[in-house]
């Protein structure tokens, strides 16, 4: 565990708080601790919930690598962010989300790969920003877009990197509801709590991978290019 991420069990179900300070970006450091919060939550919680910081849910990832000039480092913060993604989405918890504010790029991804997304209301900036800046989205992420948002507007939220505020999120299917920020935490433990309590966890594992089998083929299958293409920029 690092100091930007914090764990707390309560009677089943694991709270996890994301602050590094700042934007919660998905850094190294991150993505180390949040692998080890899972490792901790699958050995004793039955439902999990994770929560950004005030007004920054995260805003994707380190900027301090992806231009750093060093491609192999892109590569392997890129690569880790695919695997946080995909074991959230497999994994044999319930997950809830608290978007506490900003989700951008990466962050957006997160949402996309949780079961139960609740955001704070307000001014903030949720959605997959990349092609904006010259970045190609990667296989998890279209996959994950493709299985989680509307079809209605998959191709804005992709291909022309439209950015929702949280009620426009809740729309296009990057949140599932939205409270006031204040409401927020107490939103989300009490449905982690409830999922924790109400449901069968193998019953609730299995059903899960079954439904998400043939997006999970996909996004397996398309990860060795995902490596190869990671830093390509639109000519």
């Amino acid at each position: 565990m690092s100091d930007a991420v914090r764990y707390e069990l309560r009677d089943g179900l694991a709270v996890v708080r994301l602050d590094d300070g700042k934007a919660n970006a998905v850094s190294f450091a991150l993505l180390g601790a949040l692998e080890a919060a899972l490792d901790r939550a699958e050995k004793e919680a039955r439902a999990l919930a994770i929560l950004g910081r005030p007004d920054r849910f995260s805003g994707g990832f380190d900027l301090g690598v992806m231009r750093g000039g060093d491609q192999a480092a892109v590569v392997r913060l890129v690569a880790g962010g695919g695997r946080l993604a995909l074991r959230l989405f497999e994994g044999p918890l319930p997950v809830v989300l608290g978007c506490t504010g900003h989700a951008l790029a990466m962050g957006a991804v997160l949402l996309l790969a949780g079961d139960l997304r609740i955001g704070a209301r307000g001014a903030y900036k949720i959605g997959l920003n990349e092609v904006a800046i010259g970045l190609t989205l990667p296989t998890f992420a279209t996959e994950l877009a493709s299985a989680r948002l509307s079809p209605r507007h998959l191709q804005r939220a992709t291909a022309l990197a439209e950015v929702y505020d949280p009620d426009g999120a809740v729309e296009a299917g990057f949140l599932d509801q939205t409270v006031a920020p204040a409401a927020l935490e107490a939103a989300v433990v009490e449905a982690g709590a409830r999922l924790a309590a109400a449901l069968h966890p193998g019953a609730h594992r299995a059903t899960k991978r079954r439904i998400r089998a043939a997006t999970l083929e996909r996004l397996r299958a398309g990860f060795e290019e995902d490596l190869a293409g990671i830093g390509t920029v639109a000519s």
